[in-house]
């Protein structure tokens, strides 16, 4: 069911390894109506390496999705609409709606707001890990401030994707682009390999320019099974890809301090590369945890820069009820990725109710 898939892909996106259902409310002169998600409360423990220990605590990632689906003249079509509640503050306990999915799929064909090339490219394939804010972190696509570009199209070819999306330069020339080959094989083994291109801003300040240039990487990601144990390997290389993976030039990327990452302050591009290995088990019905350790080098940075940025999670996930979840994840990072997510240790406690 094409539902089901998007929406696994969309939890595997934060870490869960499990499947999630949608609830089917029911058909309407051919046109099946469904509803999915899930409310999510969780607890972090931080320990900054600077400025003590805190805790914080929240229901925001709590998400819901409605979906339309039908047969039209032999074509199947399907629109999708999903958002959570990472919106605007109102009150400090009020928080607004925020699309983040929102397109329409016909046959082969998916075009709207959804997930990027890079992302499907190497994320689905990850080690499951909470850290929503650090989703994919090491990965071409594991920045979520650029995840879901306002416009991508999907077309999909037997085991070969094609995506086209809205340009990170607005002065682009053309879309950015992936060309994607993935394979799953029998045993729950998987293979992707992809090539990811853009027109990238020589701006150092800024990713609008209109002085631009070509920019090029190669993104890897695989997954081997070995009955209830799970090893993974993602990494990708080249240049004009730091943007999609939140780290380069001057450090992590950050939407108002660092909007460019992809060139030096000479206007030359530089390389990153990025590199995920993990392990996932599941020790019965109701355990499963996973280890992954990811890092992403630029290859020259500021003075005052770290090079490297660095993460290791670890985490237990346990099936209280079918469909009902309470999980741990320790993490630790080098670098300052977001407003939550600061230099030192992080522990997250959780519950989440999918339906």
């Amino acid at each position: 069911m094409v539902l089901k898939s998007r929406l696994a892909v969309a939890v595997i996106a934060v870490g869960m390894a499990s499947g999630v259902s949608a609830l089917e409310l029911g058909e309407f002169k051919g046109t099946t109506f469904s509803v999915g998600g899930y409310v999510k409360a969780e607890g972090r423990f931080t320990d900054a390496d600077t400025g003590g220990t805190d805790f914080d605590g929240t229901a925001r990632q709590s998400r819901i999705n409605f979906s339309a689906k039908r047969e039209v003249e032999g074509h199947q079509v399907m629109g999708f609409v999903e958002g959570d509640f990472y919106g605007g503050n109102a009150t400090e306990s009020t928080y607004d709606w925020r699309l983040r999915h929102a397109y329409v799929k016909v046959d082969n064909l998916t075009l709207g707001q959804t997930w990027s090339g890079q992302f499907l490219a190497s994320v689905p394939y990850d080690v499951p890990h909470l850290d929503f804010f650090n989703a994919g972190k090491g990965n071409a696509g594991g920045n979520g401030g650029v995840v879901r570009p306002d416009m991508v199209l999907h077309y999909q070819l037997g085991n070969v994707r094609l995506t086209l999306q809205d340009p990170i330069n607005a002065d682009a020339d053309y879309p950015d682009f992936v060309i994607d080959y993935a394979r799953k094989f029998e045993g729950g083994h998987a293979i992707s390999v992809a090539l990811a291109g853009r027109d990238v801003a020589r701006s150092n300040t800024t990713n609008s320019s209109e002085d631009s240039e070509f920019g090029a990487a190669l993104i890897y990601a695989g997954k081997y099974s070995l009955g209830a144990t799970s090893l993974h390997l993602n990494g990708y290389t080249g240049e004009g890809q730091g943007v999609y993976s939140g780290f380069g030039y001057g450090g992590a990327w950050h939407p108002t301090l660092r909007p460019a990452v992809d060139a030096n302050a000479d206007g030359d591009l530089i390389k990153t590369t990025g590199v995920v290995v993990g392990v996932s088990h599941t020790f019965n019905d109701k355990l499963r945890g996973a280890l992954r350790y990811a890092q992403i080098e630029a290859d020259e940075t500021t003075a005052t820069a770290e090079d490297k940025l660095e993460i290791t999670h670890a985490n237990l996930i346990y099936t209280y009820l079918p469909g009902l979840d309470f999980g741990i994840e320790w993490r630790d990072q080098n670098v300052a990725t977001h407003g939550t997510r600061p230099v030192g240790q992080q522990l997250e406690l959780m519950a989440m109710y999918k339906f």
